[in-house]
């Protein structure tokens, strides 16, 4: 599917998958070296492309079997400026993988024959640690430093922006005002402590009502990502603002960032039991309509989330 930036399919309420926690995956299980966590630097080499392309695969071919539409998040989570200049890449050179990172997520939805949307999403993440926001950024900071990566992606074929593991609401609000200078519809994706705050210490509805009115509610919609569901469930009790959350992309993890930070081994949780929380989840918030993962999980996560959440719809 192309040219769906004004009429996203994943707004109808139909079932979309996404992928699990594509730097944990291809670390642990294809013991891929990714220094500072950057999958994009596999697009270098026909080797790491086709590490990507096996990756994503798997996920497609989950999404084909049940049929539901799916969401080809670009492998750029790090390829904004700052942590490029940290791998030695320029500017230009940053801006290559970001092209090129959407040519791939081309080619795989070029692969797929099913009747069911792909949506492609170019992918961004924070400019510090998605753990620990040391200095937290102001709305202009942050529309100046995502600018770059953002122009780049509207001028590809990505269908939408999505900024993951945003850890306080001035950097959110900077995602929110590039994208829409820029005519690209964005998701915002927040992630929280075990206590079911930002880890800036916002509370999630709170956050989610600042950045709306801030940019005039430009976010399509949010998600929350890189948490365990038990971190973040008692957070979403009540409020008009859980409306507005259509995706969730869990760690598999029951651990904190703290101690996943301080770990050399994978946790990867209880699929079974991981999609059991989603269910819940999507029985407490009707709205949910894009499931994937985050940190630990791998497509057997994904296979059982789906399976949990067709059963619930």
């Amino acid at each position: 599917m192309t040219g769906c930036r004004q009429n996203l399919p994943q707004l109808n309420g139909s079932l979309f998958l996404t992928d699990g926690g594509i730097e944990t995956s291809l670390i642990y299980h294809h013991g891929i070296d990714l220094p500072l966590f950057a999958a994009y630097v596999l697009l270098e080499s026909e080797r790491g492309r086709e590490a990507l392309r096996s990756y994503y695969r798997d996920y497609l071919k989950i999404a084909d079997e049940r049929r539901v539409g799916f969401i080809l998040e670009s492998p750029t989570w790090r390829c904004s400026h700052g942590w490029g200049t940290r791998l030695g890449h320029s500017a230009g050179t940053i801006e290559a993988f970001n092209r090129k990172a959407i040519t791939l997520m081309e080619e795989l939805r070029g692969e797929v024959r099913t009747s069911h949307p792909v949506v492609i999403s170019g992918n961004i993440g924070p400019r510090g640690d998605g753990y620990a926001p040391e200095t937290q950024l102001t709305p202009d900071e942050a529309e100046d430093y995502h600018a770059h990566q953002i122009r780049t992606f509207a001028d590809t074929a990505a269908d939408m922006i999505a900024a993951l593991t945003m850890t306080h609401t001035g950097e959110a609000i900077g995602v929110a005002r590039a994208a829409r200078s820029v005519g690209m519809p964005v998701v915002i994706a927040f992630t929280t402590e075990t206590d079911g705050r930002l880890p800036s210490g916002e509370a999630l509805g709170e956050a989610i009502e600042k950045v709306d009115e801030a940019t005039g509610s430009a976010p399509v919609y949010y998600m929350i990502n890189c948490a365990h569901p038990s971190h973040f469930t008692g957070a979403l009790a009540d409020g008009d603002w859980r409306s507005r959350i259509r995706g969730i992309r869990a760690n598999a993890s029951r651990k904190s960032h703290a101690e996943l930070d301080n770990s050399d081994t994978l946790d990867p949780g209880d699929p079974a039991e991981l999609a059991g929380d989603y269910t819940r989840l999507r029985r407490m918030l009707p709205h949910l309509s894009v499931f994937g993962g985050c940190c630990g999980t791998d497509h057997r996560h994904i296979e059982q989330i789906c399976l949990g959440c067709q059963e619930v719809a």
